[in-house]
């Protein structure tokens, strides 16, 4: 499993979106969260320097290799902040391994099929490798050159999707850490969903913000020239971590 360290301070663990890569996801602002904390910045499975096995995807899967790397570590207790499908692996990450979770941020992310925007299960069901953003498979193949790496990780990442079944309440009940949910209000998640969520996490707190999947930290997608979000996305984000 690839991993970077960069910086001191609190381990804070970055865990992108599907696939994406530490640099697609988390590259505009990783640099200023440098500064101020330990990052440990992950790939999981089949995803840019790291290799895939032959067993499916599942954030349970990816939460108990996170969980893994840590221990590996040496590391007792960390922040997580998940990206979209990153964000489904730190909420089982604090509900698998609730020992090494200290605070959570939930970046786009969803536990029930009807967070998501309307049709976007309809059109994942017929997308296949040349509906994936350009930018991604050219990450992906700037660090790994093999087409057959790349489809197999869209396949795994589609195959994850489409076979997901909305978790019980249960989960995000079981969250007791001090939680940071974020969207932007033209997110593939829906705010309601986002509100949901927030309601059932105990101690959680909840920012919308104009933007789209992603935008509201300078993703590579969906990163808008000249906006000021990312850093006011950026500051919430430290606050909260330093409270």
């Amino acid at each position: 499993m690839y991993y970077e360290i960069h910086g001191e301070g609190k381990p804070l663990v970055l865990i992108h979106g599907g696939g994406s890569t530490i640099q697609t996801t988390f590259g505009n602002i990783l640099p200023l969260l440098i500064g101020k904390h330990k990052v440990i910045a992950v790939e999981l499975q089949a995803h840019g320097h790291t290799k895939d096995r032959d067993t499916p995807e599942s954030f349970e899967q990816d939460a108990d290799d996170v969980a893994a790397l840590l221990n590996y570590l040496k590391i007792n207790k960390a922040d997580l902040f998940g990206f979209s499908n990153g964000g489904n692996t730190a909420m089982q990450v604090a509900t698998r391994h609730p020992q090494l979770v200290d605070k959570l941020i939930l970046a786009s992310a969803f536990y029930k099929r009807e967070g998501m925007m309307k049709g976007f299960f309809d059109g994942l069901e017929n997308a296949n490798l040349r509906d994936m953003p350009a930018l991604y498979k050219e990450a992906y193949l700037e660090i790994n050159n093999d087409s057959i790496g790349l489809q197999r990780m869209f396949e795994k990442d589609k195959a994850r999707m489409l076979q997901f079944k909305d978790w019980k309440d249960e989960v995000l009940f079981s969250i007791k850490f001090p939680c940071l949910i974020i969207i932007g209000d033209k997110d593939v998640i829906t705010p309601e969903h986002a509100v949901e969520m927030a309601h059932k996490i105990p101690n959680a707190e909840l920012l919308i913000l104009p933007g789209t999947h992603g935008s509201y930290i300078g993703e590579a997608m969906t990163a808008e020239r000249y906006s000021k979000i990312p850093a006011l996305t950026l500051s919430v984000i430290q606050e909260f971590l330093e409270k």
